[in-house]
């Protein structure tokens, strides 16, 4: 292939196709050619606590710490930088650190005279051979320090700085900012910057601007080497979306005291490839140096946690190896000093942990004997009704949803039912879809509902247990008793019943099919379901819902359509049906009932039916509770088996046929007897509801 620098990794440049020597031998490979090193490459699985392993240097200590144990005479040769010297003081750079709380350390030099070119080869294979595309001896020498030791850096075109000014502050909000990547960016007020004495030049510890970067114009660099606080990085490179080299160390915390030396072994190499004379003095901000983590450590505690005696000689050897001091030493008790560096390590149980994993876990032998112990089980078991309830609802047609507990804070403004300020924001969330804790699993819901949707996917039945969280504004935040967090089931269908039978028409999920598996629900907890009670429920979310309660008024679940305003924000066209189980209320009702039986009545149930015609506010739930108040002995069950409505019956009207169903356990009933209950029933019917038999 005819092929341009930068098209195959070797360079940038893209100014046309590479031409070789004429007398280039045919089937040269072209690592040979371009004299490309082969290395071996090594790659090393963090966790996110181990950021000071995020360097050659860094994996290189640690490796160090292990050998030790067997050699002493392993050691970590750091690159010497005996030889650097302040060159001349013909450029001074004033640097005023504005904002203390969000950097710790400020280090800078100049550099005069240098020339931006491509970097030798040597530099370049050191690059390429982790994945770095080379760019220039300048830029290139900071990434290279960046993978060697951890420390980022950052090089200012000198000619960029006006009025020698370097300002490490914020900016007023909504300033306008384009960074290295030609995006025009809106700065927020809690953004630190690095400022010339007009306007910024690079978002600290993130990302640099366009304009103040290394190119091949530039003669004079500004050289950083710095340490920001990484809550303060973090939450910039979230805001922006950027996610740098660079902001990888600082939101996880570098050294603060390898700063000078980082900024000293950059400024030989840059003079080695670029060329220049060191023109200032080092400029170093540390207004309060960051002290060695104190942390207690008692060797019984080592033994009981690591489940085995280490000689506390072989302890102290680890910990020297790890660099931690022992400044001070008890009977049992050790003082010890951790270095900053070691950011994970800033506890008793951290300190332990290192000792561990440096002795080694396969060290450590597993017990001939296990010792376990009676463990009370809660009565119900939680964990067994969820399963019992979960394989009901599957039997039944539905499927399982598992969502984030994260949702998105704006789903809640302008809701009256679950308000915005009872919303648990999260402190440094991870986008704005993703900055607030649900109250209820409605959203959740839909956001599956409106994905399967969109994949042709469009008869539902869904469920979901999942925990809610809320915060009462009336408490401090701070107060663990201002957070509430509960467990709710979720139900939530939509679509065809029956669809695609040869023998059957396509029958559409209605309101009282989630009503009867919701109550299906209960009755398998054993609830009481005669002495729960109904009521109209609508609101922001729900139209045209009904509340159920306990007969102690706490309330067991809701349910109903999903708003069309809330179907219409999230591009659904199909009625959605929802119910949001109170959980932990079942689980506690289900407790309190124990398993009845009896023995099936030899007398046979008797039947009857009333065509009632009443007012269209009436409904079927005050018939059935004023029939179950009225007849308490005979009186077995009430349902509902047609509703008419028309011009006929008269305005505001409706009737609803209702059978009802009698039996005595003891003794055939009569016709007497049964005259006389549905004559009762029939008197309560017009005197409390206004009813009248058709």
């Amino acid at each position: 292939m005819i092929c341009a620098e930068d098209e195959i990794g070797l360079g940038t440049g893209h100014d046309g196709i590479m031409v070789l020597e004429p007398d280039t031998k045919p089937g040269t490979p072209a690592a040979e050619y371009f004299n490309i090193e082969s290395d071996i490459r090594i790659e090393v699985d963090l966790t996110p606590n181990r950021i000071d392993g995020a360097s050659h240097i860094g994996v290189a200590r640690d490796l160090a710490a292990y050998l030790k144990q067997k050699d002493n005479s392993i050691e970590v040769r750091w690159p010497s930088v005996d030889e650097f010297k302040i060159d001349n003081h013909d450029w001074p750079v004033q640097v005023k650190v504005e904002n203390p709380e969000a950097c710790t350390r400020y280090s800078g030099l100049t550099i005069s005279g240098i020339s931006v070119k491509e970097s030798p080869d040597w530099l370049k294979n050191k690059l390429l051979a982790i994945g770095m595309t080379p760019i220039n001896n300048v830029v290139d020498i900071t990434n290279f320090i960046l993978h060697e030791m951890g420390q980022p850096l950052h090089a200012f075109d000198g000619d960029k700085i006006t009025g020698d000014k370097v300002l490490v502050k914020t900016l007023s909000k909504g300033t306008k900012f384009t960074t290295l990547d030609e995006k025009e960016r809106e700065l927020d007020d809690q953004d630190l910057m690095i400022c010339n004495a007009n306007e910024g030049m690079c978002i600290a510890g993130v990302f640099g601007g366009i304009d103040s970067g290394v190119t091949e114009k530039t003669s004079r660099i500004f050289l950083e080497s710095a340490c920001f606080n990484p809550v303060f990085v973090r939450k910039t490179a979230r805001r922006h979306t950027l996610n740098t080299d660079a902001s990888f160390r600082f939101e996880r915390g570098t050294d603060p005291n390898i700063t000078l030396y980082a900024l000293k072994r950059a400024a030989l190499l840059i003079k080695e490839v670029a060329g220049g004379n060191i023109s200032s003095e080092i400029v170093d901000i540390y207004p309060e140096p960051v002290k060695h983590h104190d942390v207690e450590l008692s060797l019984a505690h080592v033994d009981r946690l690591i489940g085995k005696k280490i000689e506390s000689s072989q302890i102290r050897k680890i910990l020297k190896a790890l660099d931690i001091d022992i400044v001070a030493e008890t009977e049992g008790l050790w003082r010890l000093a951790v270095p900053p560096y070691r950011v994970d390590v800033q506890r008793e149980a951290d300190v332990i942990e290192e000792i561990l994993r440096v002795y080694g876990y396969n060290n450590v032998e597993a017990p001939h004997k296990l010792n376990s112990t009676i463990v009370y089980a809660d009565k119900p078991n939680i964990g067994k009704l969820r399963n019992t309830i979960a394989s009901q609802l599957v039997g039944a047609g539905f499927d399982e949803i598992m969502s984030n507990s994260l949702t998105k804070a704006a789903y809640y403004e302008n809701s009256e039912t679950f308000p915005e300020k009872q919303v648990v924001k999260l402190a440094n969330p991870l986008s704005s879809d993703l900055n607030g804790m649900r109250q209820t699993l409605i959203f959740n819901a839909l956001e599956a509902v409106r994905h399967n949707r969109n994949r042709q996917n469009a008869d539902l039945r869904l469920f979901e247990f999942g925990n809610c969280y809320s915060l009462n504004p009336a408490k401090p935040a701070s107060e663990v008793k201002g957070y509430r967090e509960e467990e709710k089931l979720a139900l939530i269908v939509t679509g065809n019943k029956i669809s695609g039978i040869w023998n059957s028409e396509d029958q559409k999920i209605s309101f009282f099919d989630l009503k009867t598996w919701c109550y299906n629900i209960l009755e398998r907890l054993g609830i009481d379901m005669q002495s729960c009670k109904e009521q109209p429920n609508e609101n922001d979310l729900i139209s045209e819902g009904l509340k159920i309660t306990a007969a102690d008024g706490k309330e067991l679940f809701y349910m109903g359509m999903a708003h069309p305003t809330l179907l219409k924000k999230f591009d659904i066209d199909e009625p959605v049906y929802f119910a949001e189980l109170n959980w932990q209320t079942l689980v506690k009702a289900s407790a309190k009932k124990s398993v009845m039986f009896k023995e099936i009545s030899k007398f046979p149930e008797v039947k009857r039916d009333l065509a009632l015609l009443i007012n269209k506010d009436v409904m079927f739930s005050q018939i059935k509770e004023l029939a179950l108040k009225a007849e308490k002995k005979l009186l077995k069950e009430v349902s509902l088996f047609d509703v008419y409505e028309g011009e006929k019956l008269g305005a505001g009207k409706k009737s609803y046929a209702v059978s009802f169903t009698l039996q005595d356990t003891t003794k055939t009933l009569k016709d007497k007897q049964i005259d006389k209950t549905m004559s009762n029933l029939t008197r309560v019917f017009e005197q409390e509801l206004g009813a009248k038999l058709r």
